[in-house]
Order: structure tokens, then sequence, then C-alpha cells
């Protein structure tokens, strides 16, 4: 595995793997990320997975207190002394599970009002549009920006198309939206800038939940249209 530890501040390492986000990259990370979640390093506060690295945060009295060369090195040699030794042990039986989750959307009208834009962008129809949307796989490379906020790759470049020039104050929660070449799912109402093409009615985070989150890193996602019917009845199932 190659990888480069450097600083971020007095108490935390970034764990870089790579400088291009990839699938493999991103499984190294998964691993790494559950590699710590059951085996966490001495004086470790918590760590924070993104595209291609791994940042683990450390409380550097405790590394010290942890550590018996305390007296003839830094909190930070010995965390990434620690660091070094656990990727080591980390292989495929640290894979974790994955999943797939069907996500209903109803696209357009009122619940994706950008839909259109993202068709004449491309000079597609809005049928061609949701036809290109539905057909791939997602995968979850990481949650952030909001609590449950799903960083997706796999879309098209097909439908591919710029943020909006004067962001939303409040999307509202459950929108898809596309920005660039990627697709995401606002999980709370919030502002935001991405083009809105459909709404699901399921709850991507919900604070009474264990975990709040429905999806998470690692995660196959697969959109599929539904009718407003259809979305108005599952809304309601939701609660």
């Amino acid at each position: 595995m190659k990888y480069e530890l450097h600083p971020l501040g007095d108490s935390a390492v970034i764990i870089n793997l790579d400088d291009k986000i990839t699938e493999e990259t991103h499984i190294l990370v998964r691993n790494i990320s559950i590699f710590l979640e059951e085996q966490p390093l001495p004086g470790m506060v918590e760590f924070v997975p993104a595209f291609t690295s791994v940042t683990v945060f450390y409380d550097p009295l405790n590394v010290l207190h942890e550590s018996k060369e305390q007296k003839t090195k830094s909190p930070y040699e010995l965390i990434c002394h620690a660091i070094e030794q656990a990727l080591t042990r980390i292989g495929a039986e640290n894979e974790g599970e994955t999943r797939t989750v069907e996500i209903p959307v109803c696209y357009g009208q009122e619940l994706g009002p950008d839909l259109e834009f993202v068709a004449k962008h491309n000079n597609l129809t809005k049928e061609e549009v949701i036809d290109i949307h539905t057909e791939a796989d997602y995968l979850v490379y990481m949650i952030g920006f909001a609590p449950g906020f799903p960083y997706l790759g796999g879309m098209s470049e097909k439908i591919a198309a710029p943020r909006k020039e004067s962001p939303r104050l409040k999307i509202p929660e459950g929108s898809v939206g596309i920005a660039g070449s990627q697709t995401g799912i606002y999980p709370i109402e919030t502002p935001g800038g991405w083009q809105l093409i459909g709404q699901t009615p399921l709850k991507l985070f919900d604070i009474k939940q264990d975990p709040p989150t429905l999806l998470r890193a690692g995660d196959k996602i697969r959109f599929h249209p539904i009718s407003s019917e259809e979305f108005e009845k599952l809304k309601g199932e939701q609660g």
C-alpha cells in the first residue's frame, strides 16, 4: 500500500493514499476506516475518511501517556509510527459489506425544477436525462457537507451541468441534484447551488435512527423513477 503521512495542525495526521479519485483508492480508504473503527490507535480521538485520504485526529498528551517512548519522540512521531504499524496489518479481511440501496425519485415538475435546464444544456429530452440518470450504479465515496449527504461517483458525462449562478437559499429535503459531473441527494433542507432534477421521499438523515444516516461510504445506490402519486404515498409512510 502506497501512502504519505502529513501533519494537519498539531493534533492530526493525514494518510494520503492518492491524488486521483478511483474505486481502488476508495476501497483502501474504507479498509483503513474499518480497521480504525475496530482497533482505535492509542491516543486517537476520531478519524475522518475522504475521497483519497483518511485524517486521524489525536490527543498529543494521551499519545505521550500511552507510549513507552515518550521521552525520545514527539506525539506526532509516535502517532505516525502507530499508523505505519496499523497499515501493515490491514488486509482483505477489513473490507466492509457492500450494500445496494434503491432510491425512488419523482423527476421534474415542482420537485425537479431544473430538469429542463439539464436537458437543454446537453441537447437531450427530459425523458433521456431521466433514463441516463437511472441506468447507472453509483458508488457512495463519502458522507459530508451536510449530515447524510452522499458524494457519489458514476454519473454519465452526458447529463453533466454547471452549478446555478445564484444558489438557492433553501433546497427541500430529499432533492436530487446535479453539479458538474456529480449527482447527489440533499438529506436536509439547506442552501445549495446544484441543478435540481427530482426528489426522493426517503429520509437520508433521521436523528431518531441508529445510525442516523441511511447511506454510508461504500454503498452502491441506484435511482428509479416514481410517479407523483407514489411519491406522496411513500412520503406519508416515512412520517
